[in-house]
């Protein structure tokens, strides 16, 4: 019996062959595949036909419509090893402004980037770039968003500000939409007005001194109990579909050259005319170089622009994990992104525990685990959830000045924003007599002078500080991006609103907003430092040039301890350990004076 069915398979395997090439409408023999053709014969199409080709894509031709004709250029070369065609479009006024590759056996466009998508490979569209393809995909990404809402919404009183706030969290999911398609002219505007209102949210709810937000509908052991759940699940993800990009391969690196000596500025791998010691990626470039120290290295060579503080953190992860040199899964990166996750959650439990007791204990680390964005994070294994833990556990120990001062310039010297924080931070009233200025600027002092500790290994410190100005802040503040309406004037030529001009008009409305926390309101109570805390970082995002959807993370846990803390009566009426807890809330006019 068998041997018949083996038979009857084979028979068939012979009447189908012949009659699927017959299916192809030709009586030849089928031209073999790119992969089976000899390297190194002649091309099939030329320089002329290809252009035609390319120039008539109709995704092409859309953006190539934006550009007079008699200014374009257009250059293609042929590749004997892939077997196809790299072509590009110059405009006279605004450099490439279309590239692509057609296939020479078939004539068919495999790729076409127009306007972002030349220069930057992020915008293009790869919804696996930042954080693998599970966070992703439409199952989880929704299911965590219906999770936040479901446990966190007030459904007894549906029309409240409560709910609004948490549906505006979750709106920057449509901006993440557009951008995972490539769309960065829809996903970039997307993702102001959900800044925007929060802004003013916290703007309002510090001056306001926080209206009551609605009632909490689940009990606390069930939000515990799927916190656990949850926690379990991101590690897993993590663990099982995730990727490290740029940002985390640079801690790991930075973490190695301070282990080994050295600082991490002017120090990270470079390619140059460095010796190749890798294959070539499906761009055909070498990355992997012999660099100075002997090493066979994956080059990184802008990865030196963070606080020193972004580096050390990676250090215990490098010590437990070690680095190979290159760009491979890099379980440092990831042991150092889930350390991180977890001390958010522990310093939410933390802080939502002598703010609000037990109920916002399990409240605000629910809401961070559920809350798709810190996932994404987690998941590109960067190192953005440094910053806003710093932050965390300085509110949680706000009445001890030293303390509010050494984690608040832990902070800004991993992230940069957070020393707008200074003046807010430094003028919270102290529970004892003394103003405690001078306590705060002392643990700021010590704080920073350890994390600075990094350029004494250099054999100049003078030397030292110079090079990491140039290669953090004088690098930063010069770049360009296309991923902020700032960043736009470089597709000014093709109709795109030039806003640039209006950037600096912003900058200067922060930097006074951030200058006049210092000042008002005179006597601050834990939720308006929350609530300013969470306004400054906001518009900080606003005037970036370089804006992405990982920093939504740094201003979460503030947003949500203000939407989420307990209404006005109840702060009221709950007794408190000392005058921090006490007044969560203002009683009268005077504290927003």
């Amino acid at each position: 019996m068998t041997r018949r069915v083996v038979l009857a398979l084979l028979l068939a395997l012979a009447v189908l062959v012949p009659a699927a090439h017959a299916a192809t409408g030709t009586g030849t023999t089928p031209t073999l595949p790119n992969q089976f053709t000899p390297k190194g014969g002649p091309a099939q199409l030329n320089e002329k036909r290809v252009t035609a080709i390319f120039l008539r894509d109709d995704k092409v031709a859309d953006w190539l419509d934006r550009y007079p004709r008699r200014d374009l250029v257009t250059d293609a070369t042929f590749d004997k090893d892939r077997r196809d065609w790299g072509i590009g479009v110059w405009s006279s006024s605004a450099g490439e402004i279309a590239t692509g590759r057609i296939d020479d056996e078939t004539g068919a466009v495999t790729e076409a980037w127009t306007g972002p998508q030349v220069a930057w490979k992020m915008a293009r569209g790869s919804s696996g770039a930042f954080g693998g393809r599970e966070i992703n995909s439409l199952p989880i990404w929704l299911g965590l968003c219906a999770i936040f809402l479901i446990g966190l919404a007030d459904f007894r009183k549906p029309l409240t500000m409560r709910n609004l706030d948490l549906v505006v969290l979750l709106s920057f999911s449509v901006s993440l939409w557009f951008f995972n398609r490539g769309n960065s002219f829809t996903a970039v505007p997307l993702a102001y007005p959900p800044m925007a209102y929060l802004l003013a949210r916290m703007v309002w709810s510090a001056w306001r001194g926080g209206p009551e937000r609605g009632r909490p509908l689940w009990p606390v052991w069930l939000l515990a109990s799927a916190t656990v759940f949850l926690v379990g699940f991101r590690l897993g993800l993590n663990v099982r579909s995730s990727n490290v990009i740029d940002v985390g391969y640079s801690g790991v690196v930075g973490a190695n050259r301070i282990v080994n000596g050295q600082s991490p500025y002017r120090h990270m791998p470079r390619e140059g005319s460095l010796k190749a010691c890798g294959s070539a990626d499906a761009e055909g470039e070498i990355r992997d170089r012999i660099q100075t120290n002997g090493r066979c290295e994956s080059a990184d060579e802008r990865g030196d622009t963070y606080g020193p503080v972004a580096y050390e953190s990676y250090i215990p992860g490098y010590l437990l994990f070690g680095w190979s040199g290159r760009w491979d899964k890099l379980p440092a990166a990831h042991a150092t992104a889930l350390a991180f996750d977890l001390l958010a959650l522990l310093g939410l439990a933390l802080l939502g525990r002598r703010f609000g007791g037990v109920r916002l204990a399990a409240t605000l680390p629910f809401a961070w685990a559920a809350y798709p964005f810190t996932q994404y994070v987690s998941s590109s294994n960067t190192n953005d959830a440094i910053m806003p833990v710093f932050l965390i556990f300085g509110f949680w120990l706000v009445t001890s000045a030293f303390a509010r001062g050494a984690f608040l310039a832990l902070a800004g010297w991993t992230k940069f924003g957070a020393l707008l924080l200074v003046p807010l931070w430094g003028s919270y009233p102290e529970a004892r007599r003394f103003s405690g200025k001078g306590v705060f600027a002392a643990g700021f002092a010590v704080a920073t002078a350890a994390a600075f500790s990094v350029l004494l290994l250099e054999p100049s410190p003078a030397h030292a500080a110079r090079v990491f100005w140039d290669r953090t802040f004088g690098w930063q503040v010069g770049r360009d991006s296309p991923f902020s309406i700032w960043g736009w004037g470089q597709y000014h030529a093709a109709g795109i609103p030039d806003l640039g001009s209006f950037q600096q008009l912003a900058i200067a409305l922060l930097l006074a907003g951030a200058i006049a926390c210092y000042f008002v309101p005179r006597r601050k109570t834990p939720l308006q430092l929350a609530a300013l805390t969470a306004a400054v970082l906001i518009g900080f995002e606003l005037t970036l040039t370089h804006w992405f959807y990982l920093y939504i993370p740094w201003f979460f846990p503030f947003v949500a301890f203000v939407v989420l803390a307990a209404s006005r009566r109840r702060a009221e009426t709950v007794p408190a350990h000392d005058d921090a807890e006490r007044e969560l809330v203002p009683a009268g006019p005077e504290a927003r004076a």
